[in-house]
């Protein structure tokens, strides 16, 4: 069983994988650039933006950052795209659109 994640990879054998209920490292997650494979992406519209903050606890990957209590522009190294934050904007601030 796998312990050390930087050791799996493409040609890992399904035998070498970590099995169910075990974490095989911890923090990892901004190793994984997950945005990658998302056909579609949120759009920041800054002028509509009453920086309210209702979008930034909906995101379940942490793509929405905060500095100095404003919210900025999407990380999308893992945002997957999912549309939750513009649900969430009541002031239309957020829209999605295809990957060019």
């Amino acid at each position: 069983m796998a312990t050390d994640i930087s050791k799996l990879g493409l040609k890992t054998k399904w035998q070498d994988l970590t099995g169910g209920m075990i974490v095989a490292g911890a923090g990892t997650s901004r190793d994984f650039n997950t945005g990658e494979w998302s056909s579609n992406k949120p759009q920041f519209i800054e002028e509509k933006c009453k920086q309210c903050l209702l979008c930034v606890p909906v995101c379940p990957d942490s793509s929405i950052p905060v500095k100095d209590g404003k919210r900025g522009e999407f990380d999308y190294k893992h945002c997957k795209g999912c549309g939750i934050c513009v649900k969430a904007c009541p002031f239309g601030a957020i829209t999605m659109e295809g990957v060019k």
